[in-house]
C-alpha cells in the first residue's frame, strides 16, 4: 500500500505551476461573478456564498492535484560533479591579496 502511494508523483514544473494558479483564478473569479448575479437577481447572499464555494471547491479539485499537464515541462538538472575539496590542504590555497587604500 505504501509503494502505491509513493509511486504517485507529487512534483509540478514552473509552467504547470503557473498554469495552475491561472485555472484557479479564472475559476473563482468566474464563480465569483456567477454567485454575484444570481444571489443580486433571487435577493439571497446564501446562493452567492454557495456558488463560490463550488467553484473554490472545483478549482482546488483542478490545481491541487499534479495532474499530468502539469507536468510537461519537467527540469533539467546538471549531472552531479564531483568537487575534490577534500584532497586539497590549506596551505594550498592562494592568499589574498588585500589592496591598500
Amino acid at each position: 500500500m505504501l509503494d502505491a502511494l509513493r509511486s504517485i508523483p507529487t512534483q509540478m514544473d514552473y509552467k504547470g505551476q503557473k498554469l495552475a494558479e491561472q485555472i484557479f483564478q479564472g475559476i473563482i473569479l468566474v464563480s465569483a461573478v456567477i454567485g454575484f448575479i444570481y444571489g443580486y437577481i433571487t435577493e439571497q447572499f446564501g446562493w452567492t456564498v454557495y456558488i463560490v464555494m463550488a467553484g473554490f471547491a472545483l478549482s482546488c479539485l483542478l490545481t491541487l492535484p499534479p495532474w499530468p499537464m502539469y507536468r510537461r515541462n519537467p527540469l533539467k538538472w546538471l549531472p552531479v560533479q564531483d568537487l575534490g575539496t577534500e584532497d586539497k590542504k590549506p596551505g594550498d590555497r592562494k592568499p589574498k591579496r588585500h589592496t591598500k587604500s
